[in-house]
């Protein structure tokens, strides 16, 4: 294990006082936060020339490690297609190219099955829509937010980013000719929709807080300067969104708080007409829509259905006293949403930890489940666009099963496996995973997955313990290739499953929110802890690693407990809660307050964030290693905030153990957007973690 040596980056000290509810907290780098200072930007680069000093002695390591994860990935791929109207969709990846290609084949009459196609075999008749290698040229990040076919299929809509920011150019391309046609639009956001006319077109713009707060309406032919704006959001607390119904008979514009929503449709091929509003917003309600058949099934909580159930409702009156419920509520399982087809309706549920699907018949009103072979797992609906399908898709995986595509057939309740992804150098009769239950402090058990090799040794080894426990987010069981590097060195992976996260139901997230957030630090704990008391590892073994949320999670378990583990990865993380969700100015903070509470009108939720906020509570303790990682266009966690997190850490800790920052100067949120350079991440913090268990 490598000490702290070397001169780390010291930023000066000049402090601020920041008061409120007539409390006083000294932040002596608030300066930091000027991005466009010279100072600043040295100070950032200063800061990762440090780390890679101090991590030099891993660079063999990080190499070989890169090679390993390469060696797992098949790197001239293809995606499975997917049938939407005339047309079979997939992307193909070249070895050697960071970023995918998407492409289309013309479909056979009515078959559903998708071609076989050989990625290394130019495919006859295979259509290229956008190569995002050749449009990346130039540039060290890029990243797609819109890419919408038009329903005709000879348009492509595509909105691109290359910093990181999230703010993304849109473009449209005749797919005839591939080319780009004048029309170009700046300042765009997530979320967009065609109209049935083939030349109308919707999308959202976000406000200097980043919070996409209108909808736009653009015509073909004409300068975006002309753009309608259609409808603005001005309550800071509601995102908007826009999308098309699954049956291409509705547009759907959704606005939507961290506990509320409300919705407006109109009709695909009435472009310029007027939205209606499905149930007028109530504090606490929240749906979702979809359109079948002439009428829209709506998820939501309303009526107490803390769970959520499933109700219909008339095109004519679409309003809450029309709904006729469809699924009643289940207190012991939550309703995730749906997937709806002419002629049945998937149905995404969890129940004991777990995810399911259950589908609905509309001819026979018959319900039934789809089976699934393992006891841990991640199941999810991939929304096939084919509204016309006997088929619904779904993905499956788990820490020893790579992800999976199947295909079922409704009526014979047959899965038809599509593509298990192909994992080289792997042998899945190697690995073993498990779940077991930790107790928590008050006593509730949280779930814990775990995966290790087989022939691990017996006692306690190595240990790397993941967890987010925020937005009521699941993080289920997955297959990671890169993962195997750890596991075929003696680690035993770990998930602990949190409360604030939703694997539970929905009283499991509101179990870790706002004035119960100190849950989801102890239940990390705990779950450590248990894994201890197991057997599967001892103390100063684990490496904790979360992001952004769980990045706040790494912070807060540091100062908690730094006695019980040998290192933690923070990436992006959110360490200076309680400073940036007093400050409305900054994106996405008024958002946040449904999720962490308002400490600018409460002196109750101010006190709960001041006590658990890591920048707020670095004490004078022995920490453990720690690596911290940001991005400098990161819309979502401002660089600031690790930045800051590292000084005052440094400063106070009473041990000698590594305290690193690595900043991303050319990338937001994500990190790296290539699949090379994100494997090369990806290498340095496996790199990390081996060295902190002396395994370097």
């Amino acid at each position: 294990m490598t000490t702290q040596t070397g001169i780390a980056p010291v930023a000066p000290k000049r402090p601020t006082t920041l008061t409120a509810h007539g409390d006083d907290r000294i932040d002596e780098w608030y300066w930091l936060r000027e991005k466009e200072s010279a100072e600043v930007i040295a100070h950032l680069e200063a800061e990762n020339a440090f780390t890679e000093q101090m991590t030099g002695h891993t660079s063999a390591l990080q190499e070989t490690l890169f090679e390993e994860i390469r060696s797992h990935v098949v790197e001239t791929d293809l995606s499975v297609s997917t049938r939407r109207g005339d047309w079979w969709y997939y992307s193909r990846t070249v070895e050697g190219k960071p970023y995918s290609v998407a492409c289309r084949l013309a479909a056979d009459g009515d078959d559903r099955t998708p071609p076989t196609l050989d990625a290394d075999t130019a495919v006859e008749g295979e259509q290229v829509l956008l190569d995002s290698n050749a449009e990346a040229e130039g540039h060290d990040y890029f990243a797609l937010g819109v890419f919408a076919v038009s329903p005709d299929s000879q348009l492509l809509a595509w909105a691109s980013d290359v910093n990181g920011s999230e703010v993304y150019t849109l473009r449209f391309r005749d797919l005839s000719t591939g080319v780009d046609l004048p029309d170009v639009v700046e300042g765009v956001y997530y979320g967009s929709a065609w109209a049935s006319d083939n030349a109308t077109f919707f999308y959202t713009r976000p406000d200097s807080a980043m919070r996409p707060h209108q909808l736009w309406r653009h015509t073909l032919g004409t300068p975006a300067s002309d753009d309608v704006l259609v409808y603005e959001e001005t309550d800071e607390s509601f995102f908007l969104g826009v999308q098309r119904s699954k049956d291409g008979e509705m547009l759907l514009l959704g606005l939507g708080s961290k506990v509320t929503n409300e919705f407006h449709f109109l009709r695909a091929d009435d472009p310029t007409g007027e939205w209606t509003v499905v149930e007028p917003r109530r504090q606490g309600v929240e749906y979702d829509v979809d359109h079948q058949g002439g009428r829209f099934l709506i998820v939501t909580n309303d009526g107490g259905a803390e769970n959520f159930k499933l109700v219909e409702a008339s095109v004519e009156s679409p309003g809450a006293e029309g709904w006729t419920e469809v699924l009643p509520y289940d207190a012991d399982v939550r309703l995730l949403g749906i997937d709806v087809s002419r002629d049945h309706v998937a149905i995404q549920e969890r129940a004991e930890g777990l995810t399911r699907i259950r589908l609905l018949e509309l001819a026979s009103g018959g319900v039934h489940t789809i089976v699934q072979p393992e006891q841990a797992y991640t199941l999810g609906l991939s929304g096939t666009p084919d509204y016309d399908s006997p088929l619904i898709r779904y993905t499956y995986t788990s820490m020893v099963t790579p992800a999976s595509v199947f295909d079922y057939d409704v009526s014979s309740r047959e899965a038809l496996l599509r593509k298990r992804q192909p994992v080289p150098e792997y042998d899945a009769d190697l690995y073993v995973t498990s779940r077991t239950w930790a107790p928590a402090a008050d006593g509730v058990l949280v779930p814990v997955t775990t995966v290790s090799r087989k022939d691990r040794a017996d006692g306690p080894g190595p240990c790397l313990l993941y967890g987010y426990g925020s937005y009521e987010a699941s993080m289920d069981p997955s297959f990671s290739g890169g993962r195997l590097s750890l596991l075929d060195r003696g680690f035993v992976f770990a998930i602990a499953h949190i409360r604030g996260g939703g694997e539970m139901g929905r009283q499991w997230y509101e179990q870790g929110k706002m004035l119960a957030k100190n849950n989801t630090f102890t239940d990390f704990v705990a779950a450590a802890e248990h894994l201890v008391a197991e057997g599967w590892t001892a103390p100063r073994q684990i490496v904790a690693q979360g992001g952004s949320a769980g990045g706040l999670l790494m912070g807060a378990v540091a100062n908690l407990r730094p006695d019980l583990f040998a290192g933690i990865v923070a990436q992006v993380p959110f360490v200076d809660a309680l400073t940036t969700i007093l400050d409305p100015s900054l994106p996405l903070t008024v958002l946040e307050w449904e999720e962490w509470g308002n400490p600018v009108e409460s002196r109750e939720i101010y006190d709960c964030m001041k006590g658990y906020a890591p920048f707020d509570n670095v004490r004078e303790q022995a920490y453990p290693r720690i690596l911290a990682t940001a991005g400098l266009n990161d819309p979502r966690v401002s660089y600031w905030e690790p930045a800051k997190w590292v000084q005052r850490l440094r400063e106070r800790t009473t041990g000698d153990e590594q305290i690193l920052l690595k900043t991303e100067m050319g990338a937001g949120h994500g990190g790296p957007s290539g699949r090379y350079d994100a494997w090369r991440e990806q290498a340095f913090t496996l790199a990390f973690a081996l060295d902190c268990v002396g395994l370097a």
